[in-house]
């Protein structure tokens, strides 16, 4: 197995090429099932998109049901309990591959094959698995998460929702209100949190979706996108549920609720990705098309800028996703050979790469907006119009950085949970931090290095960025200690920081793993767009650098670390920017397509 990194240790120690794995990776029966799942797409969910737009939720429901019946919602699942029982890279690509034909079934498909069914296969017994999973992993029931409330936002372990044991001690009743609830409209089971008494946190119990059992529904929501997925508030009165229905122990549900939401990160940030090669495919082909002046305005450096970025923005995504999707499953497999259970090994596999899984939700959703928001400039006005299909793309783009964890608690989580990891030993980055502290103090070199060999300098600057990381995160930790999460502009440009770091090492190992098995001439394109990649997360960072430093440094440490910014953000040899544009936006123009 190749060299495998804990979670967050990117930022500390070099990664090989060799030891990543890439869309080019993908094994036989992979894109056996992501040809599959591109056909199902194409046939039962794209020719749709207008009933889908119209709110037709039954049309959701049906989709969802077919997605059972060929196996789609049980990807996940192990055999024993009626699914697939394939691999995390795998649940990726499903998901990644099915999401892209409109946001409401890619909704009621996240929402069920992730936090609908996956706290039953981790923390459920095996009674409650043999129960209830088969029936999820085939569509016979569709499952919903009742977590978020009214006031409760961001803080789920606040919820008001009560569970009251009965005198014969042999079930609960559950009372309260839960908002937001993808799925409410025609699932058959939730997972839903409650508070027992006093308890410090919630706990999860399984509950059937029964009217005559105190539960009722509040009127579908009308939302800016996603207008097919049913969400619904769900109103719980004196629901009476089994005590055999409590989902893992008392008390353990603010901590299911999270690992749920870390694969529902790693997992929406898949469900981004093909979103982002069609709206760039629709795009290219609508520039190639459309003339102005004479001229397709394909041709025009204007949009091919937009070409370029869109396109980029998108081969950086999958580099990123994959790279931790394999990660994730290598210490799933890792686990297992040391004799945990399934349940466990995917549990911490999961969780031991939470950063990771926080940095692709927020760089994959953010991208995917201004991936649509570009397909609507380059369509112009007709852009604007629900006739043309980039109107409903960036409507249910927008969904993506609000759920699974805003994209600000997940900025200010990615550092905080390496600072976590830091301290616990998980992540030695006081000493890295400490030789950073020093090399400032030092005279730097002005020799002028020359670089022969491909993306020599480029890892070079992705070596200085993660000393820029380490600088002000170094330096920030030192005057705030614990207080530091109350500087919450300040962990949110860390993190920027953290998040280009990660995406731009990601790519340019996918491009130099695949330059190793075919040659710099076949992979010009990917070159230049790894390029144009990192340069661009150079400008992030140095922006963001310096917005960190002056906000908790004075002074001598001030000038020092701006200085050391300076350093740390310069290349040798600047790219032409222009020309890299160009380059990527000529392929994509001849092949008419996202064709990477």
């Amino acid at each position: 197995m190749a060299d495998l990194l804990r979670g967050g240790q990117f930022l500390v120690r070099e990664t090989k090429c060799e030891d990543v794995f890439t869309p080019e990776d993908f094994s036989e029966e992979q894109q056996m099932m992501k040809e599959a799942v591109m056909e199902f797409n194409d046939r039962e969910i794209i020719p749709h998109k207008a009933r889908f737009e119209a709110k037709d939720f039954a049309l959701t429901e049906e989709v969802m049901g077919k997605a059972g019946e060929l196996g789609f919602l049980g990807v996940a699942v192990p055999e024993a309990y009626g699914g697939l029982g394939m691999g995390f890279v795998s649940t990726v690509l499903t998901c990644d591959y099915i999401s892209s034909g409109t946001g409401s079934f890619s909704t009621a498909f996240g929402a069920h094959t992730g936090i609908g069914t996956m706290p039953i296969t981790l923390y459920g017994t095996e009674e409650q698995k043999l129960k209830y999973v088969p029936k999820l992993a085939t569509g016979e029931w569709f499952g919903a998460y009742c977590l978020t409330e009214p006031g409760a936002g961001s803080d789920a372990n606040s919820g008001k929702t009560t569970a009251v044991l009965s005198e014969d001690g042999k079930s609960y009743k559950i009372n309260g209100q839960k908002m937001w609830i993808s799925n409410a409209g025609f699932c058959s089971l939730m997972i839903v949190f409650a508070r027992i008494e006093n308890d410090k946190n919630i706990t999860g119990f399984i509950v059937e979706n029964n009217p005559e059992n105190g539960i009722t529904m509040g009127e579908e929501e009308h939302k800016l996108g996603i207008r097919a997925s049913s969400t619904r508030q769900v109103f719980f009165n004196d629901t009476v549920v089994p005590i055999e229905n409590m989902l893992s122990e008392r008390g353990n549900g603010f901590k299911i609720a999270m690992n749920s939401l870390n694969v529902g990160r790693i997992k929406l940030a898949a469900a981004c990705l093909d979103s982002q090669r069609r709206i760039t495919s629709i795009g290219v082909n609508y520039a190639n098309e459309r003339k102005q002046f004479k001229t397709p305005i394909s041709d025009f450096g204007a949009i091919k800028i937009k070409i370029a970025e869109m396109t980029t923005n998108t081969y950086a995504g999958e580099s990123a996703t994959y790279r931790a999707a394999k990660n994730i499953e290598d210490r799933i497999a890792m686990r297992e050979a040391a004799g945990n259970t399934h349940q466990d090994a995917e549990l911490k596999g999961v969780e031991e790469y939470a950063i990771e899984c926080s940095i692709l939700k927020v760089a994959v959703s953010e991208d995917v907006q201004n991936c649509a928001d570009e397909g609507i400039q380059i369509f112009g006005g007709m852009g604007f119009s629900e006739e043309a299909p980039m109107e409903s793309a960036w409507r249910d783009a927008r969904i993506a950085r609000i759920y699974e964890g805003t994209n600000e608690i997940n900025r200010m989580l990615s550092v905080g949970m390496l600072v976590k990891k830091a301290m616990k030993g998980h992540v030695d980055l006081l000493g890295p931090a400490s030789e950073v502290q020093q090399e400032l103090l030092g005279i730097p070199s002005f020799d002028t290095p020359y670089y022969s060999v491909l993306f020599t300098e480029e890892k070079e600057m992705i070596a200085k960025l993660k000393k820029t990381f380490l600088m002000v995160a170094g330096g920030a930790v030192q005057k705030y200690g614990p207080d530091l999460e109350d500087h919450q502009q300040l962990l949110i440009a860390a993190a920027d920081i953290l998040i280009e770091i990660y995406m731009a090492e990601s790519t340019i190992l996918r491009t130099e793993k695949n330059v190793k098995r075919t040659s710099e001439k076949e992979q010009a394109v990917q070159i230049a767009m790894s390029k144009l990649y990192l340069y661009n997360a150079v400008g992030i960072v140095e922006s963001k650098g310096k917005e960190s430093i002056i906000s908790f440094a004075e002074g001598d440490e001030q000038r020092m670390m701006l200085m050391g910014l300076k350093r740390f953000t310069k290349y040798t040899n600047y790219p032409d920017i222009v020309d890299l544009r160009n380059e990527i936006a000529e392929k994509v123009k001849a092949e008419n397509k996202y064709c990477f």
